[in-house]
């Protein structure tokens, strides 16, 4: 899958041989599906589609959902949350912390804040 980013948006872009066309769709917004028949359609498109939805939360005085708002729940067992608790503790680090940090160590680079 390719991704593809527009004012912090982001969409999934998928070739569909069934209609000889590109496919997008926004995980992180609605509406969340374009189309194009090339990459610069599909660009153009994804484009659109962004600047018509906040256009359209101006209008009737909508708050547009944020790209990520940075927080999200995560299920762990619980003899998984007490080592993690107990890691960041003996580094003096708070669990949203230590975790925050493991995460950015994980993916290779920290992430801008």
């Amino acid at each position: 899958m390719n991704l593809m980013e527009y004012k912090n948006y982001v969409a999934l872009i998928e070739f569909d041989p069934d209609i000889d066309m590109f496919h997008g769709r926004v995980i992180n917004a609605t509406p969340n599906t374009f189309y194009g028949k090339s990459v610069d359609d599909l660009k153009e498109e994804f484009k659109t589609t962004i600047e018509e939805y906040l256009e359209f939360c101006r209008e009737k005085g909508l708050e547009p959902v944020r790209p990520y708002s940075g927080k999200f729940n995560l299920r762990i067992s619980p003899e998984l949350h007490r080592s993690i608790a107990m890691e960041a503790a003996k580094s003096g680090k708070s669990l949203n912390s230590w975790i925050t940090e493991h995460l950015e160590r994980s993916i290779g680079h920290l992430v801008e804040r």
